[in-house]
């Protein structure tokens, strides 16, 4: 029996399960467009995990604590690929020569976007961040597809008006 089990397997472990749906939800939030092309179980999967974080950027635009919001928000995103010594040991400057610094990350780059762009633009909404777009199904492997998108994204409101 599934009594109390949430939430779907999609054929993995529960580690690549969790590091699959932070690392879609790091390409959702930064991406240009406000939305990605998965399948439809994993984006019903992601709906519930993004929507919690976009909640935690909506409790700091109504007066919360930033830091400890955001510090709980990064939790919700994957930091980058590269470890902190391979990345440094390219960035040492010579003596006297001021040192470069690397490029922020994907999961620092959601986190100030979430909390700078979209925690303003869903401050009066209450839940309901993301659509579904089924879009049919994969040649390949006949797997039925959709898009994720954030409402009130930028094309929307450039159509409206």
């Amino acid at each position: 029996m599934r009594h109390l089990k949430a939430h779907r397997k999609l054929g993995r472990t529960t580690e690549h399960r969790i590091s699959m749906l932070r690392n879609m939800a790091t390409s959702l939030i930064n991406s240009p467009n406000d939305y990605i092309v998965t399948t439809v179980p994993k984006a019903k999967e992601l709906r519930s995990f993004v929507e919690k974080v976009i909640t935690l950027a909506r409790k700091a635009q109504n007066g919360g604590d930033n830091v400890h919001l955001r510090r709980e928000a990064s939790k919700y995103f994957h930091a980058g690929n590269t470890t902190y010594k391979q990345e440094m040991s390219r960035f040492r400057g010579k003596k006297g020569e001021p040192k470069e610094r690397p490029e922020r990350t994907a999961g620092v780059k959601a986190v100030q976007r979430l909390f700078d762009e979209l925690g303003t633009r869903y401050k009066d909404r209450n839940g309901g961040y993301t659509r579904i777009i089924k879009l049919g199904r994969r040649k390949g492997d006949n797997a039925e597809m959709a898009v994720i998108e954030l409402v009130d994204n930028v094309r929307e409101l450039a159509a409206k008006g």
